[in-house]
């Protein structure tokens, strides 16, 4: 809703948030459906543009459904109108150009296997992916900003379970703390991860149980 705003420095901010957050799941969506890596970038492209001039994100209520729903109900429209022209052309005129990389975003869905899902399903799991990265990275931001970087870095192998192919006693070797001391660590971690996926979903949604809701399909798509 702060994105569809008039242009503003904090609907600019709410639209970088956005694009970083779906630009990739609604890519990979656009590939899977049978487009090739040119035309999935001009789509993708093109959608957020058209988005943006029509004014599509004023009209966006969270009384008829999460966001999430809104975008892939939206460009699933839009490439339906671009399969009526000869063409897949870029838009965007004085529209603002967003930061979107697909040759990374190439080299990544050619390390997932994803043949076999369907694009809404391609879409879940990128958006599940993509929010994690997110919160992971706002994570480490907080311990680069306390000189705890070294600390994070070892021990961010346990965000995934204690298994992680690395000890307690191991890690507290390597940085000199005794193997309770990373226990306490890796616990605290984990908190503050928790606390930055449910911010990351808090962005698009209205409502602490629409929160709990998101967290639970995060986890389905990322288990499919």
């Amino acid at each position: 809703m702060a994105a569809g705003k008039e242009p503003s420095p904090d609907a600019s901010v709410a639209l970088e948030q956005l694009c970083a957050t779906y630009w990739f799941p609604l890519y990979a969506f656009v590939r899977r459906r049978g487009f090739d890596t040119n035309q999935a970038a001009d789509l993708t492209q093109g959608f957020f543009a058209e988005l943006l001039r029509r004014e599509d994100l004023r009209a966006v209520d969270p009384q008829k459904g999460r966001f999430r729903s809104f975008l892939l109900s939206a460009i699933k429209n839009f490439i339906a109108n671009q399969l009526d022209q000869q063409n897949a052309q870029k838009r965007g005129g004085d529209v603002k150009t967003l930061p979107m990389d697909f040759d990374q975003a190439d080299r990544r869905l050619q390390l997932e296997p994803y043949h076999e899902l369907t694009p809404e399903s391609v879409f879940l799991k990128q958006w599940a992916l993509t929010l994690l990265e997110r919160a992971k990275d706002a994570v480490r931001e907080e311990y680069v900003q306390a000189n705890k970087d070294r600390l994070f870095d070892l021990i961010q192998v346990f965000l995934a379970g204690d298994n992680a192919g690395l000890t307690y006693r191991e890690a507290g070797e390597k940085l000199e703390k005794t193997e309770g001391a990373i226990k306490v660590a890796v616990h605290r971690m984990r908190q503050q991860f928790h606390k930055q996926i449910r911010q990351e979903i808090s962005r698009t949604v209205a409502t602490e149980a629409e929160i709990d809701a998101e967290i639970q399909d995060l986890f389905d798509a990322l288990q499919s």
